[in-house]
């Protein structure tokens, strides 16, 4: 049976928190939704900030909304190295021992003591989509992408089921130029 997943790159991007955005933007402020995302109630923000590492910075990094509990930071490796940051690779969430940042916005500035992860590899499905595929709720599988000369295989690639979610595959800028994706990607989820 064929397991197709639009595969996404997921660029750089900050979560805040209600208490974070009220320093980085000031008192009461709402996030501006500038663009709807695949995922269902998610989107690209029009406020941005800088993500400030020991080596370097990112001037105007995207927060994607809405708030979240608590403010999270997520990079390529790649990028992380470029700013002094040795972050690890963590599902969503999972920020905990994770290196800090300081997150500026013109009404303030953030220190986070962590917060600073690679987003795993992960493949958003909601039950219907995990039955019909035969797959489960943190299941580790890998999917195959076919590009132009660059093709490959993603391997340890989290399977992430709830019911508000949409089916894609989100990888990041350094796993995307890998492959050499272009927008409209599909892969193929493959049996582990």
């Amino acid at each position: 049976m064929s397991k197709p997943v639009l595969i996404e790159t997921s660029a750089r991007h900050v979560h805040v928190s209600r208490a974070d955005l009220d320093i980085l933007f000031g008192e009461g402020s709402t996030l501006t939704n500038k663009k709807d995302l695949s995922q269902p109630g998610q989107f690209a923000c029009a406020e941005r900030v800088r993500v400030v590492g020991s080596k370097g910075e990112f001037p105007a990094v995207s927060i994607l909304g809405p708030e979240r509990p608590a403010s999270q930071v997520e990079l390529s490796a790649s990028d992380a190295r470029a700013i002094g940051l040795s972050a690890p690779v963590r599902e969503s969430g999972d920020t905990a021992g994770s290196p800090g940042c300081t997150l500026v916005g013109p009404a303030g500035s953030v220190a986070l003591t962590e917060g600073v992860i690679v987003a795993k590899r992960h493949i958003h499905m909601t039950p219907d989509d995990a039955e019909k595929y035969g797959l489960r709720d943190k299941q580790v599988v890998q999917v195959a992408a076919e590009s132009d000369g660059r093709a490959l295989i993603y391997g340890d690639v989290v399977v992430r089921v709830h019911p508000n979610f949409a089916l894609a595959m989100h990888v990041d800028t350094d796993e995307s130029n890998a492959a050499a994706l272009k927008p409209g990607t599909l892969g193929e989820i493959l049996a582990n």
